[in-house]
């Protein structure tokens, strides 16, 4: 009798181990949410295959093979010169036939910039609830309006498992620029570097900032002088409208904060979002092509739909100045920050808004960095 096992037992346990990690993940707490995690799970497991065997298939299209022969070259740059980890997540491919991986659902109550929170066994708390079907999102996020708060569904192209299985590269990233596909893969393998459990935004700033930094990188490796250009224009208009977004995210804070009735804060909540969208507006004006959160600002904005933005960009610039202050030297950051995730979640902002204070070169106290502290974003807002 073999030892190797055959492809049913292979199954099981793969779905077995699928089982596991969606049940821990989302505390099964409720029969519906477990169900439709681990079948989406389970069935993007089973639609991956080695991008090698892929690339072997004389019907995959022109395009299609020579973007994942760059995301091998994007992968093995990963490793060798960003020095994330070494496995082999974003060596194979899946297609999922759909445009989005997972739908994420942001809630908030109408008069606070709190984000609405769900806690999950190993994953800690976090800022959305992820449904591999759009439907059970909006349906979801259907019955979280009717307790009173405002949602924000958002599709997601990739998320992370932090390790736990070898996530593939999806057909909704594949049409992506090289630079973004390069950038998604740096942000997603940032999360197994480093995971603080209940600080979203620590998590995903991190990441983010390992993502600008390795198309940097990776650009420059490539000499593409002029992408690199390019590339460096398009952030800088992208964090001004962040900056811009977090701004008036302040603003809101403020006034949900003071002492006036329901009334007056409804009413200054309607002229602070009508003031976002028409700076925005007066902003890209002259921005010719830039069309980076346009989309964002087409919908009827709410509470809600500044968390994902806090959650991927508010510590961004402490970050920045962390790898600043460690030579631009990646392994040493990382050592920093996973050292940083250690520490209680003060004392971690304090450590982030030090190091923004150093960059910046000139003394500067908490309220004036005030974007880079709160672990549950009572301040600043994953």
């Amino acid at each position: 009798m073999s030892d190797k096992p055959s492809q049913v037992s292979l199954s099981h346990y793969r779905c077995g181990l699928a089982l596991l990690f969606v049940c821990l993940i989302s505390g099964c707490n409720t029969l519906g949410y477990y169900y439709q995690s681990v079948k989406g799970q389970v069935d993007l497991m089973g639609r991956a295959r080695d991008i090698e065997i892929v690339l072997a298939d004389n019907e995959v299209a022109p395009s299609a093979r020579a973007k994942l022969k760059t995301v091998l070259s994007i992968r093995r740059f990963a490793s060798e010169s960003l020095q994330l980890p070494d496995n082999d997540s974003y060596t194979s491919y899946a297609d999922l036939e759909r445009e989005y991986a997972l739908w994420n659902v942001f809630a908030a109550p109408g008069l606070s910039t709190r984000p609405h929170q769900w806690c999950f066994p190993i994953a800690g708390c976090v800022v959305y609830r992820g449904y591999f079907g759009e439907t059970e999102a909006r349906r979801y996020a259907g019955g979280l309006q009717r307790q009173g708060l405002e949602t924000f569904v958002m599709g997601v192209p990739a998320y992370s498992t932090l390790g736990w299985f070898d996530d593939p590269v999806l057909n909704t990233v594949l049409n992506y620029s090289e630079a973004d596909l390069a950038g998604l893969i740096f942000h997603e393998l940032a999360h197994q570097v480093a995971y603080v459990k209940n600080d979203s935004v620590f998590n995903e700033s991190f990441a983010t900032t390992v993502e600008i930094e390795g198309v940097e990188r990776w650009l420059q490796h490539q000499g593409k002088q002029n992408e690199i250009t390019a590339y460096q224009l398009r952030r800088q208009r992208d964090s001004r409208v962040v900056e811009t977004i977090l701004a008036h995210r302040r603003r809101l804070d403020k006034a949900y904060r003071s002492d006036r009735d329901q009334r007056w804060k409804l009413q200054r909540k309607a002229e602070i979002i009508s003031s976002l969208k028409e700076r925005y507006t007066k902003m890209v004006g002259a921005w010719e092509g830039y069309q980076g959160y346009s989309h964002w600002f087409e919908q009827e904005l709410n509470n809600a739909h500044f968390v994902p933005i806090v959650a991927y960009h508010d510590k961004v610039p402490a970050f920045r100045a962390l790898l600043a202050r460690h030579g631009g030297d990646l392994p040493s950051f990382y050592g920093a920050v996973i050292e940083l995730g250690r520490q209680p979640a003060s004392r971690r902002d304090q450590t982030l808004r030090n190091a923004m204070c150093d960059f910046s070169k000139s003394p500067c106290n908490a309220g004036e960095v005030s974007h880079v502290s709160g672990n549950q974003f009572d301040i600043h807002l994953t």
